[in-house]
């Protein structure tokens, strides 16, 4: 047989199973220690995603097991929707098979891989099945059944299926709807920073919304380690909505399997029904700067006509993707989600806007803890996260702690020896990079790979929240020293005019006026509280005079707004300055007085207003809060003008694309006509929108 021949008699097909089967390291199954975490992470993150679809705030219970020698069994339970018996087999036994692959969406997964790769590891390292029961709440009883991998066709083997009540083991009631899964392997269970009770511990804080159990058991029974992280908020994360792709995020190759499968038979209806972010104005610019005629077959473009197009899409103004396709923690839920796994004095908390890179939206968000029984020795802790999932291994490969290390950290309090690496301190830094498609550096998913755009969003969020800590110790280093020196001042002071009169037999003067002119200084104090009763979060302001003349100042709070929070109980009135910040005027201030602002906010409950940020306007320093940024105050402003009247811009728009799809439909190929009747129904906006650079 001629050599050619006999190399290529050996080629074989292989199945994605196969594949994995011997590559299971791709998929975090490289190590021991590794590989229960791994398999933790699957079940967990998918029992998330369930609940989260179905709307059902998430129980989720999380059981290790020693066995003999180096093998564990793992036994995770949740209370989501479950799955029908005859998706059960495709779900766990088949690698590549999922529902969120095409859905340009935030989810925590993707691929059809994750909870495919513990059965086929247990199978691989165990020679055992994964037990799985599944009750859906339309069914009178569960499903029981044992399932395998066949890895050359990449489909499950089933055994001892049947039906039955299931009964939860803690409760003994019947259970409603939920999943269990158990299945043992080889693996190994560790503590410390690099452990499934830190992997729980770190998804607790970004789903402040679930209820998390963690038991591990020696193989006499007693417990090794536990932990319980209960929901902190009742608040389910936002829906997200699917978006169709971005031309900025479209290559060649991609383009023309949309155009050979699109079943429109013009251009523009192609690139408008297609993509998010293309206007009928953008679709003929478009195909204008492409050569292409507008009323051609998409099924008729040539591969060069093609990459015109791509040029095109580089050249053309358009529309940013929608964002409701993301779904960021938000501030407020990082604080308490922070405040359930770290005690701590002080937290800051920044939620970006919304970017776009590549055509795919993203959102950075930032919370720096400081304090507490944190500890001073070594490095800050660092906490990554993508799409509310942990990442726990790869740190310093990771996009994340480079945008953490590129931050100057001395700036702003913390230890930062020249400058480099992680900087030391008693703190605690969260970053949550949420995608439509994060770029990770391995299949594993432990790293998010170099990008510049995501790179200096993360930094200028660092920036703000180390601008926040450094305002609370400068604040906290001013109180301390005013309150020493008031105290001191109260001791000595009244001891020494009391031995003075008793040796002169005379009244003890007022010493209020000495105590003001040796202090010198205004001072403001804040306190937040909780009105049970009414279900209040309450704040008061006080500011205190201890200066010889009267002062006269604006004081501003920054508090959580919301839809669905208000301001209440302010006698002071005041007004709004900006989203989340309320300004009252204190026209007169007399020296040695003080005066309190009192305010209330529904809509909250206990524990979700834990610090409240003071500014002020006026000449000289109060000891206490922060000169408020005119320049800042102003950039803001503009920024949400800006946002309120894009929103107002795409409801005529909604109804003018509303119009044009209809004509479309009834094949009436007339669209500058009808451009010209909608601007006198709609006014024109093409010309304001193009002036302000606002599709």
């Amino acid at each position: 047989m001629d050599p050619a021949e006999r190399l290529s008699s050996k080629q074989k097909q292989i199945s994605i199973s196969e594949f994995f089967e011997k590559n299971k390291h791709f998929l975090g199954f490289d190590t021991l220690q590794r590989s229960i975490i791994t398999a933790v992470k699957e079940a967990v993150d998918n029992s998330l995603d369930a609940c989260e679809e179905a709307r059902i705030l998430p129980e989720i219970n999380v059981e290790i097991r020693r066995m003999k020698g180096d093998r564990l069994r793992m036994i995770t339970q949740d209370n989501g929707p479950g799955i029908p018996r005859e998706d059960i087999e495709n779900v766990f036994g088949k690698f590549l098979l999922g529902s969120r692959f095409h859905a340009i969406r935030q989810t925590r997964g993707q691929q059809g891989i994750g909870i495919t790769g513990v059965v086929m590891y247990s199978q691989l390292t165990a020679g055992s099945k994964t037990k799985v029961v599944s009750k859906i709440a339309r069914d009178s009883s569960a499903v029981f059944v044992e399932l395998g991998i066949d890895t050359r066709r990449n489909r499950a083997t089933k055994s001892g299926e049947n039906r039955d009540i299931w009964l939860d083991e803690k409760t003994g009631e019947s259970v409603s709807h939920g999943l269990r899964i158990e299945c043992e392997m080889r693996a190994k269970y560790q503590r410390g920073r690099q452990s499934v009770h830190q992997y729980l511990r770190m998804t607790s804080i970004v789903n402040p919304h679930a209820s998390i159990s963690l038991v591990v058991r020696d193989r006499d029974g007693s417990v090794i380690e536990e932990g319980d992280w209960q929901r902190t908020t009742e608040r389910l994360p936002r829906e997200v909505s699917e978006i169709r792709p971005h031309p900025h995020g479209i290559q060649l190759g991609s383009l023309q399997r949309m155009l050979r499968e699109s079943e429109e038979r013009k251009m523009t209806s192609f690139l408008r029904h297609n993509f998010s972010g293309v206007s009928m104005r953008a679709a003929r610019e478009i195909l204008a700067s492409a050569g292409l005629d507008e009323g051609r077959s998409p099924k008729r473009i040539s591969a060069d006509d093609a990459q015109g197009m791509v040029s095109a899409f580089r050249k053309v103004k358009l529309l940013s993707p929608p964002t409701d396709c993301l779904s960021p923690i938000e501030d407020l839920l990082i604080k308490k989600g922070l405040s359930k796994a770290i005690d701590s004095r002080f937290a800051s908390t920044i939620t970006r806007s919304p970017k776009v890179t590549q055509g795919n939206p993203f959102q950075i968000e930032v919370g720096l803890v400081f304090g507490g029984d944190l500890s001073a020795e070594g490095p800050i802790e660092v906490l990554r996260f993508a799409n509310r999932v942990p990442l726990m291994y790869q740190q310093g490969g990771c996009l994340l702690t480079k945008a953490l290390e590129a931050v100057d950290w001395k700036r702003y309090g913390l230890d930062h020896p020249g400058g480099k690496g992680i900087p030391k301190g008693p703190a605690a830094v969260l970053i949550h990079l949420a995608s439509t498609n994060v770029q990770f550096t391995s299949e594993a998913k432990e790293a998010v790979s170099d990008n510049e755009e995501v790179f200096e969003e993360i930094r200028l969020a660092m920036l703000e929240v180390g601008r926040g800590l450094k305002g609370h110790l400068k604040k906290s280093s001013q109180r301390k020293k005013a309150r020493e020196k008031f105290e001191l001042i109260n001791i000595i002071l009244p001891e020494i005019s009391k031995k003075s009169s008793e040796l002169l037999s005379r009244e003890e003067p007022d010493l209020a006026p000495i105590i003001t002119k040796i202090m010198d200084a205004v001072f403001c104090e804040e306190e937040l509280g909780w009105d049970d009763e009414r279900k209040l979060a309450t704040c008061s302001i006080t500011i205190y005079n201890y200066t010889a003349r009267a002062r006269a100042y604006t004081i501003l709070a920054k508090w959580p707004e919301s839809k669905e929070t208000e301001i209440a109980e302010n006698a002071l009135g005041g007004n709004k300055q900006a989203n989340g910040l309320w300004a009252w005027r204190l026209d007169t201030l007399n020296p040695g007085s003080a005066t309190t602002i009192h305010f209330g906010v529904t809509g909250l409950r206990k524990g979700e207003w834990s610090d409240a940020e003071i500014f002020y306007r006026g000449n000289g320093e109060v000891i206490g809060a922060t000169k408020i940024d005119e320049k800042l105050l102003e950039e803001l402003r503009k920024s949400e003008a800006l946002e309120a009247a894009e929103s107002e811009f795409e409801k005529p728009k909604e109804a003018i694309s509303q119009l044009k799809e209809r004509a479309e439909q009834s094949e009436v190929s007339q669209p500058q006509s009808l451009d010209e009747g909608q601007t006198s129904l709609f006014g024109d906006f093409s010309t304001k929108d193009e002036s302000e650079g606002i599709e």
